[in-house]
């Protein structure tokens, strides 16, 4: 064997089809892409993940569910258990944070019936759920706005 006698094997190397070159090559006018579609045009069929060609995707046909208020962000909770862990009297915004019941990027507050009240606390500008309200109440505290 000489390197001047190397050949391929057969079939290794097939020409390449020459299309759009007449009727009798068998690959003119439409050059076997078929009639219209995306895989007639150039780009051979390149479509967009969730493409349905033209009908509404399903992403934009199922529904949406769910919805986060932007207001919570400003608003932090504050269980009626940790309001028992301050000492009766007046509690307001400031006290909450000083007691660390509250977050340093909260705007505002809200009590929310969770746990239990023993004592009388006198909330000053503190929101809260009907039933954190009755249980406050019932242990002889009041709101005040």
């Amino acid at each position: 064997m000489k390197l001047n006698t190397i050949k391929r094997a057969a079939g290794a190397r097939t020409e390449p089809k020459r299309v759009g070159r007449g009727i009798g090559s068998g690959l003119g006018k439409t050059a076997g892409r078929g009639h219209k579609g995306s895989f007639a045009r150039s780009g051979k069929g390149k479509i967009k993940a969730g493409f349905e060609g033209g009908q509404m995707p399903m992403m934009m046909r199922l529904p949406k569910i769910g919805f986060r208020s932007k207001l919570s962000k400003d608003t932090a909770e504050v269980m009626l258990y940790q309001l028992e862990l301050l000492e009766a009297g007046t509690v307001d915004f400031a006290a909450l944070r000083a007691a660390g019941l509250v977050p340093s990027t909260a705007k505002k507050a809200k009590l929310v019936k969770k746990g239990e009240v023993s004592k009388a606390f006198v909330l000053k500008g503190i929101a809260a759920t009907a039933g954190a309200k009755a249980a406050v109440e019932a242990a002889g505290g009041k709101f005040e706005e």
